[in-house]
């Protein structure tokens, strides 16, 4: 798969499609963050949403 690299979005998760293995970032344009709490109050609160699995 040729990946263009957004350098303004690094990404490490390889098993999302936008993921360009080659260097740590994702070929989006943009992304989209949520959560999955209704107060979250550290990193492991937040998501991608824009994370499609390969």
């Amino acid at each position: 798969m040729d990946c263009k690299a957004n350098k303004c979005i690094k990404c490490t998760v390889e098993q999302c499609k936008h993921h360009c293995s080659d260097e740590n970032y994702c070929s989006l344009d943009s992304i989209l963050v949520g959560t999955h709490e209704c107060n979250p109050t550290m990193e492991q609160c937040t998501d991608c949403m824009s994370f499609d699995k390969k």
